[in-house]
């Protein structure tokens, strides 16, 4: 599924959410390239006819077009609540590029992406969504609504967030805390949405784990996308020379050949990701990995998914 930008018109418009709009309408395009070309185009206004329904509300015209029997969907049918939680602690400013971009995306920056591009989704659904944004403190919480106003502000608040931090500026990530207070916060059955690369300075993992089952405990629906550099972060590719290292959340440097440390580290990363994994499948959570350098598929068909097994 691969669908390209009028560099023109983005340049010309610029904004995050006209860039939701063409990520979403290139994603749709390619479902009917694809085994999943069952979703129609159209599923914003209609969902499939289930046998022994009434036939009142079928839409014979799209039965034309497609052969397959929709129901036009009313308002009252799409009542789903999602509630996106981004991490914007300083590890997600990495890599340290000097003008991120929707082409080359720090993990920051690939997150706001996937949000806008999922709340244009649900906007089209007419979902109600909701935005919590944390480092070492929680930045943002908004209750979850459906309103055009709301959608306008979650926007404008990711756009904003798409300035690059101050080089001085150190975020730390307390997430155990910031998950806890959030789960806490959510008072309707939601689906959540945790965009993070789940890196706690401060508390040991099981602690962050239990964070995560906090949600789960909490009857919401969770899928974990959990973003990484995977050349850098995961394969530890660099040349074969001294490196220095600079730990972007404690400022902390440590000079080395990553060569003589490469299959170390590589054991350590992956040890982690198999217990996250584990965890996830454990409390039932749904464990996506994204490569911020593979696209936004990774993020909208899992989603897309996920709401047709809820609805």
């Amino acid at each position: 599924m691969e669908y390209k930008l009028d560099r023109n018109r983005i340049e010309h418009y610029g904004s995050l959410d006209f860039l939701a709009r063409q990520v979403v309408a290139g994603f749709i395009t390619g479902l009917h390239k694809s085994p999943f070309h069952g979703f129609s185009v159209e599923f914003a206004e209609h969902r499939q006819y289930n046998q022994g329904e009434s036939i009142k509300h079928i839409d014979w015209k799209l039965f034309g077009r497609t052969d397959r029997l929709y129901i036009k969907r009313f308002e009252e049918e799409t009542n789903l609540r999602c509630q996106f939680i981004l991490d914007n602690s300083s590890s997600m400013y990495f890599p340290v590029l000097e003008k991120p971009s929707f082409d080359q995306p720090n993990k920051i920056t690939f997150g706001i992406y996937a949000i806008a591009a999922l709340m244009h989704m649900l906007k089209g659904q007419r979902d109600a969504v909701g935005l919590s944004v944390f480092s070492d403190k929680i930045e943002l919480h908004t209750e979850a609504r459906s309103s055009s106003v709301h959608h306008k502000y979650l926007m404008g608040h990711l756009e904003n967030m798409l300035k690059p931090i101050a080089p001085n500026e150190k975020k730390h990530t307390l997430a155990t805390e910031a998950l806890h207070e959030i789960a806490e916060r959510i008072h309707k059955r939601s689906l959540v949405i945790l965009i993070s690369d789940m890196m706690d300075s401060e508390r040991p993992v099981n602690e962050l784990f239990s964070a995560l089952q906090h949600l789960r405990y909490n009857k919401h629906e969770v899928i974990l996308f959990h973003v990484v550099e995977k050349t850098k972060e995961l394969e530890f590719d660099y040349e074969n020379r001294p490196h220095r290292f600079i730990d972007m959340e404690s400022g902390e440097e440590v000079k080395l050949n990553p060569f003589d440390v490469r299959t170390d580290y590589m054991k350590s990363v992956m040890d982690y990701r198999n217990e996250l994994r584990l965890r996830c499948a454990k409390y039932r959570i749904d464990f996506v990995e994204a490569d911020i350098n593979r696209g936004f598929d990774q993020i909208l068909l899992p989603y897309l998914l996920k709401r047709e097994k809820l609805y």
